[in-house]
C-alpha cells in the first residue's frame, strides 16, 4: 500500500472497504489511530520560545511568542462520495499549549469552514458533513488557529493548510460524439483501418487506474475489431462484398481501471457501410432477344430498347452498348440512356419488307469504368442477339425519282406534251397508281396530268419573258388506299424563242450643239431585246427606208451591237429649230429575225468649246442645278400656300369685325359722326360740331374750316340755365340741307386730294311721338340725384362722373353718346 492511500484513511474505518489496500497490518493501525485519537499532525521539531516585547500606543507591551513548527499542517485527505450516516472524520488540530483542560479553543476557517467542515473548538477534531465530489472540486484550502479560552489570545498564529478530495471510481467511461458512422469500400484487405473512437473518463488520471479505459468490441465481429488502448476499429474479414450485406452496426466498449474486474464501462455504436467498387460485371438477364420493327418506322427514331444488369451502383455500373456485327451496324445504332442505363436502338437506314424482312443484331454491354485489381473476376461484359422482325406495311407510291426537271418552248400549243413521271406501289400486291396536281399551292393553272400515265400537258400559252420558270407539285396514291400520297417536285423550265423585236436604248437625251460640224459623232446608241439568245444578241441598225434623205444626220452601224449619230451639216441653230426627229431601224439576229422602228429626238443646245452643254437646260435642270430637290420644291410651295391662306384669313376677320353704320331705317344716330381720323378718346367732345346740321346759315360761314368749333357752340358749350336752341331751327329742313351738301362736295375742286366721308342720320318725319333728343329740350337743370351710379360698378364709372359735372341736359346727352361711341 501507498503511505499516502495509509495517512488518507484517518478516521474513515466507515469506508475501509473502498481503499484498494490489501494490507492487514496497515488496516489494524488505521483502527488503533481511529480509537485513540492520533492526529496527522506530526511536529517535525522543537524550538525553545522566545520572547519579543512591543511597546503599544497605550503603554502596555505586546509580548510575541515565536511560532512552534508543530503548528505548521500541510494537508489532509478525504474521501469523495461518503454515504455513511455519520460526519467523515477528516484529520485533528493540536496545540502544544494544549494541556487537556479545555483552555484551548479552535478556530477553523475558509473555504467550506462550517458548512462543510465543522471543527470541535476543545478537542480540535475536522469532520466533513456533506459527500464531497472529486470531479466538482477537487480541494478546499482552510485556516486554523488556537486561541486562549480565558484571556481569548491567540496561542498560536494563524495557519494555513489544505483538505484534499481523495478520487475513487465513480465515473464510467463515455463517447460525447456518439453514435458514429464510418464507411469501408468493399472487399478491402483485413486490417483496414476503418475508424478510431475516443472515450473520455471524468476521474482522476493520475490516481490509480480509475481513469485508464480499455476497448473491446460487443457486437461486430468477425467482420471488424478493434485495438484496445487506441480504440482503431479496423476489418477482420476478407472480401466482405457490398451487394451480400451493405450496413453493420458495431457496438464498441469503453472500460476503466484497465477493463479489470470492478471497472465501469460505456458503450456507443458505430453504423459502417460498404462502398460500392466495380466488382461485377454487366450481365444480360438472358441471352437472346425478338423485336418487331414496321417498315415505315421513321429513319433516326427509336424503335427498340435493350438491358444488361449490374450490380454496381453509380460509376462502377456505366455501361456502353454497341453492335458488333456490320449486318446490325449498317441498319441500326445504338445509344447509352444515362438514367436508365438501357441502350436504345434507333433505326439508320429506311427498312424495306420486299427486300429483307429480318435482321440479327449482336449487341455488347461493357463496363465504361473497370479496376485492375479485380481483373481477376473475368472480363467486365457480356453479350446477348437481337433478332428484329420487319413488319410489312402500306405505303404510298414511290416516284421513280426525288425531283423532275422539263422543259416547254414558250408560245406552244395549248396540250403540248412536257413530260412525264412514273411511280409505283412498293408492296407486293403492286397496286394501280393515280396522279394528279396539287392546285391548293400553285393557283394558275398552266399544266395539268394524266391521272393514269402521269403525262404533263400545258393548259395556257406560256409566256418566257413573263414567267421563265414553273414550280408544280405532283402527287401519287394509290387506287386500292387513296388516302396514301407520295409527293414530287416538278420544276418546268419554258424556253425562248424570237417573239420580241428588239428597241432602241434611250436611257439619255440626245444633244445636238449648235457648233457640231459634218462627220462628228452626235451619240453612240445601243438595242435592247426581251427574248434569250443562247450565244449573244446581235444587232443591226438602219434609218427609215422609204422617205427622203436626211439631210442633217445619218446612221453608222459600228457592227458591236452599238450605232454612231453624225452630223452632215455645219452649225444648227436653236432659234430656227430645237428639235430633230431621226427614226431609226433595229434588226435582231434570231430566226426569224425581227426588226424594230424606234425615233429619237435630237435636241439642239449652246455648247463650250469642248462640247459640252452650256446652257440648254428645261426649267428642272436648271432647278437641279440650283440645288433644290424635289423636296424643297414642295416645301416651299406649301409655305406659299400658308402664308397666302394666313392673309386670306386675316382680311376675312378685319371685315367681319366691321358693323354697317345705320343697323335700320328708324335707327338714326343724329349726334354721331364716323370718320377715318383717330378721336381724342372719351375726354374729346369737340372734335366736330353738329349746329352746322341744324343751321345752314352758320354752316355756310364754316365750310372752309370743319374742324374749328363755332363761336356761338362755343358759347354755348357751357351754357348758363337759361341758354337754350334758337327757335327758328326747327323750320330747317334738313335732307334738303344734306343734298345742298352733297351738291357741293361734287361741285367743290378746292378739296382736299384725299377722298372725306361725312354721315349725317336723318331721323325722318311724321313720328307720332315727337323727337326724344334733348337737343330741342328746355335747358334747364335736372333736380335729380345721380349718386347711386357710383354703387353700379367701374363699368358706370365715367358715367357716373358725367352725370354728377354741373352741364345742361343736352350737352350730357352729347357728352353720353361720345363716350359710348368711343
Amino acid at each position: 500500500c501507498k503511505p499516502r492511500e495509509a495517512a488518507g484513511v484517518a478516521g474513515n474505518t466507515m469506508r475501509i472497504s473502498t481503499i484498494f489496500c490489501l494490507c492487514p497490518v496497515l488496516v489494524c493501525l488505521c483502527f488503533l489511530q481511529r480509537c485513540y485519537g492520533v492526529s496527522h499532525h506530526v511536529p517535525t521539531s522543537k524550538v525553545p520560545i522566545t520572547k519579543n516585547q512591543t511597546k503599544l500606543a497605550n503603554g502596555e507591551t505586546e509580548v510575541h511568542h515565536r511560532p512552534k513548527r508543530g503548528w505548521i499542517w500541510n494537508q489532509f485527505f478525504v474521501l469523495e462520495e461518503h454515504i455513511g450516516p455519520d460526519a467523515q472524520y477528516v484529520g485533528k488540530l493540536h496545540s502544544n499549549s494544549d494541556k487537556g483542560d479545555g483552555s484551548v479553543r479552535y478556530i477553523l476557517s475558509g473555504e467550506g469552514a462550517g458548512s462543510i467542515f465543522i471543527i470541535n473548538e476543545v478537542t480540535g477534531d475536522i469532520h466533513a458533513t456533506e459527500s464531497l465530489d472529486r470531479e466538482r472540486k477537487a480541494h478546499y484550502v482552510l485556516h486554523a488557529q488556537a486561541f486562549d479560552r480565558n484571556t481569548e489570545k491567540p496561542l498560536e498564529p494563524k495557519s494555513e493548510f489544505i483538505i484534499k478530495v481523495q478520487d475513487i471510481n465513480d465515473n464510467a467511461p463515455k463517447f460525447p460524439d456518439g453514435p458514429f458512422v464510418a464507411a469501408v469500400p468493399e472487399m478491402s484487405q483485413v486490417g483496414t483501418s476503418v475508424y478510431q473512437v475516443t472515450a473520455s473518463d471524468a476521474d482522476d488520471p493520475t490516481y490509480g487506474n480509475s481513469a485508464r479505459v480499455v476497448y473491446s468490441i460487443l457486437q461486430g465481429q468477425p467482420y471488424f475489431s478493434i485495438d484496445p488502448k487506441t480504440g482503431v476499429i479496423r476489418t477482420a474479414l476478407a472480401n466482405m462484398d457490398r451487394e451480400a450485406r451493405e450496413h453493420y452496426a458495431v457496438v464498441i466498449q469503453a472500460k476503466d481501471m484497465a477493463g479489470s474486474v470492478g471497472g465501469l464501462s460505456g458503450s456507443t455504436t458505430i453504423n459502417i457501410t460498404l462502398t460500392d467498387v466495380n466488382d461485377n460485371p454487366p450481365k444480360f438477364p438472358q441471352k437472346n432477344y425478338q423485336l418487331y420493327v414496321p417498315e415505315s418506322a421513321q429513319v433516326g427514331k427509336p424503335v427498340g430498347k435493350i438491358k444488361a444488369n449490374d450490380e454496381d451502383l453509380g460509376v462502377n455500373a456505366a455501361i456502353k452498348y454497341s453492335i458488333i456485327n456490320s449486318e446490325g451496324a449498317a441498319m441500326f445504332s445504338i445509344a447509352t440512356d444515362r438514367d436508365t442505363r438501357e441502350g436504345i436502338i434507333s433505326l439508320k437506314k429506311p427498312l424495306n419488307y420486299e427486300r429483307k424482312k429480318t435482321y440479327t443484331l449482336h449487341i455488347e454491354g461493357v463496363n465504361t469504368h473497370v479496376e485492375p485489381r479485380f481483373s481477376y473476376l473475368g472480363p467486365f461484359k457480356d453479350t446477348a442477339t437481337l433478332k428484329i422482325t420487319v413488319g410489312d406495311v402500306d405505303e404510298p407510291p414511290v416516284f421513280s425519282m426525288d425531283y423532275y426537271i422539263m422543259d416547254v418552248y414558250e408560245n406552244a400549243h395549248i396540250g403540248t406534251e412536257v413530260g412525264a413521271v412514273t411511280a409505283r406501289d412498293p408492296d407486293s400486291k403492286n397496286s394501280p397508281v393515280r396522279y394528279f396536281i396539287n392546285l391548293s399551292e400553285h393557283g394558275d393553272k398552266y399544266f395539268n396530268i394524266d391521272m393514269d400515265s402521269g403525262v404533263i400537258k400545258t393548259t395556257q400559252s406560256l409566256d418566257r419573258e413573263d414567267m421563265p420558270w414553273h414550280n408544280i407539285t405532283v402527287m401519287a396514291s394509290e387506287v386500292d388506299n387513296p388516302s396514301l400520297l407520295s409527293h414530287v417536285p416538278v420544276t418546268v423550265q419554258v424556253l425562248d424563242v424570237n417573239d420580241n423585236p428588239p428597241e432602241i436604248k434611250t436611257d439619255e437625251e440626245v444633244v445636238v450643239c449648235e457648233s457640231s460640224r459634218p462627220g462628228q459623232v452626235i451619240q453612240t446608241i445601243a438595242a435592247v431585246d426581251k427574248d434569250d439568245f443562247a450565244n449573244g444578241q446581235r444587232f443591226s441598225f438602219s434609218l427609215l427606208s422609204g422617205i427622203p434623205v436626211n439631210p442633217n444626220f445619218t446612221l453608222k452601224d459600228n457592227e458591236d451591237n452599238t450605232a454612231s449619230i453624225i452630223a452632215r451639216r455645219r452649225r444648227f441653230s436653236r432659234l430656227v429649230q430645237e428639235l430633230y426627229e431621226l427614226p431609226i431601224v433595229v434588226w435582231d439576229g434570231g430566226e426569224p429575225a425581227l426588226s424594230g422602228t424606234s425615233t429619237l429626238t435630237l435636241q439642239v443646245c449652246p455648247c463650250q468649246w469642248n462640247g459640252r452643254v452650256q446652257t440648254c437646260q428645261d426649267e428642272r435642270g436648271l432647278l437641279s442645278s440650283a440645288g433644290l430637290s424635289t423636296g424643297a420644291l414642295i416645301a416651299i410651295l406649301l409655305c406659299i400656300v400658308i402664308l397666302l391662306v394666313i392673309v386670306v384669313l386675316f382680311i376675312t376677320l378685319r371685315r367681319s369685325k366691321k358693323e354697317p353704320l345705320i343697323i335700320s331705317e328708324e335707327d338714326v344716330r343724329e349726334n354721331v359722326v364716323t370718320y377715318d381720323d383717330e378721336g381724342g378718346g372719351e375726354e374729346d367732345t369737340e372734335a366736330f360740331d353738329i349746329i352746322a346740321l341744324r343751321n345752314p346759315a352758320a354752316a355756310e360761314e364754316l365750310k372752309f374750316r370743319r374742324d374749328v368749333r363755332p363761336e356761338s357752340a362755343r358759347q354755348c358749350g357751357r351754357p348758363a340755365r337759361g341758354c337754350h336752341s334758337p327757335p327758328e331751327l326747327d323750320q330747317v329742313n334738313v335732307q334738303k340741307f344734306i343734298k345742298q351738301r352733297l351738291v357741293e362736295a361734287d361741285m367743290d375742286t378746292g378739296g382736299p386730294p384725299y377722298d372725306s366721308l361725312q354721315t349725317y342720320a336723318y331721323e325722318g318725319q311724321g313720328s307720332p311721338t315727337g323727337s326724344i333728343s334733348s337737343l330741342d329740350s328746355p335747358g334747364t337743370h335736372s333736380e335729380q340725384d345721380y349718386n347711386y351710379l357710383d354703387d353700379w360698378g367701374p363699368e358706370f364709372q365715367k358715367l357716373a362722373e358725367l352725370y354728377g359735372e354741373d352741364m345742361d341736359v343736352a350737352e350730357l346727352d352729347v357728352a353720353i353718346a361720345v363716350t359710348v361711341a368711343t
